[in-house]
């Protein structure tokens, strides 16, 4: 008796592993390349072209800040002259020592300020393209889920590789899953009027051109002694 209702239990379990099974729905994948939708967005446009003027703001600052720094060791320099003259006096080489260590120190705080100066402005720019690449991957991804989910698909995976968002690339896919383009044409449906839509990136682009982020450098003169 044991020996049939466990029988009978079996056959229940099975059945109801079978019923699961098939309402378990087929999957579905689609396949999308963030990075190309990231580089063509109207908005990457917008905060390349913004980027590109602050950083050129901090060229010409970082240039005045050099130019400040000619003029203080031409000074030295000049000091450095004074102080071999051999008709100078006594008290008189004393105070062009002082004031050339005095003016040392100021080409030695001036180089400080160039350093930081430019430490920040790298420091900022990379934040900022941190920032702005959370914030828009964001909405492309919502966007894409909208459609995906409207596709009736069970999975998206995004073609542009681990550079982007840490997901391997795939090896195969066939194009009809593509909906890299559809999405494209949707998260920039509000592009502004005249706006230059951006060149198609390559599909194999590892990681989107968010901006150049090095930090404006000119050698800066040092003093001789």
């Amino acid at each position: 008796m044991k020996t049939s209702i466990k029988s009978l239990l079996a056959v229940l379990f099975a059945g109801f592993i079978a019923v699961a099974a098939q309402a378990q729905p087929a999957p579905k994948v689609l396949v999308i390349d963030l990075a190309k939708i990231y580089d063509g967005h109207y908005k990457t446009e917008e905060q390349n072209a913004k980027l590109k003027t602050d950083q050129q703001k901090a060229e010409d600052d970082l240039q005045k800040l050099n130019a400040e720094g000619n003029v203080l060791v031409k000074s030295f320099n000049e000091l450095k002259e004074q102080l071999n003259n051999p008709a100078l006096s006594a008290d008189g080489k004393v105070k062009a020592q002082k004031d050339i260590e005095a003016k040392g120190q100021e080409i030695q705080s001036k180089q400080n300020e160039v350093n930081s100066f430019r430490a920040n402005v790298q420091r900022s720019l990379q934040q900022r393209i941190n920032n702005f690449k959370q914030f828009l991957l964001e909405e492309i991804n919502k966007t894409a889920i909208e459609i995906a989910k409207k596709k009736g698909a069970t999975l998206l995976f995004d073609k542009s590789g681990p550079s982007l968002i840490g997901v391997p690339s795939l090896v195969y896919f066939d194009a009809a899953y593509d909906i890299t383009e559809e999405v494209a044409k949707e998260v920039n449906k509000d592009r502004p009027a005249g706006s230059v839509a951006a060149p198609a990136a390559p599909a194999a682009a590892a990681a989107p051109a968010a901006a150049k982020t090095d930090a404006p450098s000119v050698s800066f003169p040092s003093a001789k002694k």
